[in-house]
């Protein structure tokens, strides 16, 4: 039985991406800040289906805590197949109107978090031959809107690079594209969840193609046709055009 660790575990496509994984028989490693949610998660998913979960309550912007999940990772005796870099927020407002220090730890969570558990797992994926690192990035990192989207800019040219150095060595890595889904995340945000259109896209569908590439070895998926049609005409758009106020006012992440 394999072992997927999931970050962001308790609410959204991190919760989502528990589920599907524990229904397939995957035992798991679930990483959040709030415990009692995380215990309660790991209750209902060890009684549904009969996996071992573990959890490891941590904010990741916390460096010692994100290196207990880090170490959780290099551990020899209790292989991780796949990781899930999944945990992430906005700010939900303009650059110059959130403090530095939001900002730095916005960085944190969304980057370095992103780098340095990709790496503890790297390692002990190449020395097994095997593993996968599933990490989720976003549309809005094509484009020009604010801290958020220049991290999620971040983490997809990052997995992409990973994932040329460490295929050769059996260990595959994928960047999830979603755009807007209905979760916590933009209710959060300010964005009504509810809302309905070609657009939004329901978190079941989306960890179930994105776990379905992740195997299959795609290194960049794109959920949906309306958003792969999106990516493949932003990523032709003058630079020009997407920094114009007017487009970046239609996405309302930091």
């Amino acid at each position: 039985m394999s072992t997927a660790l999931v970050t962001g575990a308790t609410a959204g496509i991190g919760r989502e991406f528990a589920v599907q994984l524990a229904t397939k028989g995957e035992d798991l490693v679930l990483v959040a800040r709030d415990t009692a949610r995380l215990d309660a998660l790991a209750a209902e998913l060890a009684a549904a289906h009969g996996v071992a979960v573990e959890v490891i309550s941590a904010d990741l912007s916390d460096r010692a805590a994100l290196e207990r999940v880090a170490e959780r990772l290099r551990d020899p005796a209790r292989p991780v197949d796949l990781l899930v870099n999944n945990a992430g927020y906005g700010l939900g407002s303009p650059f110059v109107d959130t403090t530095v220090e939001d900002e730095e730890r916005l960085l944190d969570v969304l980057v370095r978090a992103v780098l340095v558990l990709s790496h503890a797992a790297a390692g002990a994926m190449t020395q097994r031959g095997s593993g996968r690192i599933l990490n989720v990035s976003s549309v809005a990192g094509l484009l020009t809107s604010g801290t958020y989207a220049a991290s999620k800019a971040w983490v997809t040219t990052f997995s992409e690079s990973i994932a040329a150095q460490l295929a050769p060595r059996g260990v595959g890595v994928t960047a999830l594209l979603p755009g807007y889904v209905r979760t916590e995340f933009h209710e959060r945000a300010g964005i009504d969840k509810k809302r309905t259109g070609p657009f939004w896209l329901d978190a079941p569908d989306l960890v179930r193609q994105a776990l379905a590439d992740s195997e299959r070895g795609r290194v960049v998926s794109v959920p949906s046709p309306q958003y792969k049609a999106v990516v493949g005409l932003v990523r032709h758009l003058p630079r020009g055009l997407l920094r114009n106020p007017r487009v970046t006012a239609l996405h309302r992440k930091n």
